[in-house]
């Protein structure tokens, strides 16, 4: 099977991607560049995990506010999706908005859960993960007109951080039950 030229693309962004977000995995739990203690109390790691989900926040609120501009702008528009299909404009902002929020819903779930369930010392790969959010929702934003290859690292940097992290918290969990 030959892969398509914007198939190819995607391969490529996937290619970096899923590096990087091992690299925020692996930099983030052994190196802990944040020097996050053993001795965290389940509120301090929390706290870790709320402040970081303000990038996503910042993200989906960004998006909701850009399609509500077009809308209220745009007279073929300002009824909604519900009501009309919608122009292209409102069509590609609608879209973004929609993978923005599945995007910021698993990294917030992701987040919470190994802030709590992962060793303390291992807690800089949360802050580290929404960095990689924010890079990788910027180019999916700006990329997004252009087609998948455009927006490929883009949404490969936000999903398999998320991703490699879910994992890991499951490795880690499975492990644990085996350990005892």
């Amino acid at each position: 099977m030959s892969l398509t030229q914007k198939q190819v693309g995607v391969f490529k962004g996937i290619l970096v991607g899923v590096p990087v977000a091992l690299c925020v995995v692996f930099i983030g739990a052994y190196a802990n560049p944040f020097g996050f203690a053993e001795s965290s109390s389940q509120v301090d790691r929390l706290g870790v995990a709320i402040l970081s989900c303000i990038i996503p926040a910042v993200f989906l609120a960004f998006s909701i506010g850009r399609l509500a501009k077009h809308r209220f702008f745009s007279p073929e528009d300002i009824d909604g999706g519900g009501l009309t299909h919608g122009t292209e404009k409102a069509n590609i902002l609608q879209s973004i908005l929609q993978n923005t929020l599945e995007q910021t819903l698993l990294a917030t779930l992701v987040y919470l859960v190994w802030s709590v369930v992962m060793p303390a010392t291992w807690l800089s790969v949360v802050p580290i993960a929404a960095l990689c959010f924010g890079v990788g929702r910027l180019l999916f934003t700006l990329g997004y007109a252009h087609g998948a290859p455009a927006r490929a690292l883009g949404f490969a940097l936000t999903f398999f951080s998320s991703n490699a992290m879910l994992i890991t918290i499951i490795g880690y969990l499975i492990g644990q039950i085996a350990i005892r």
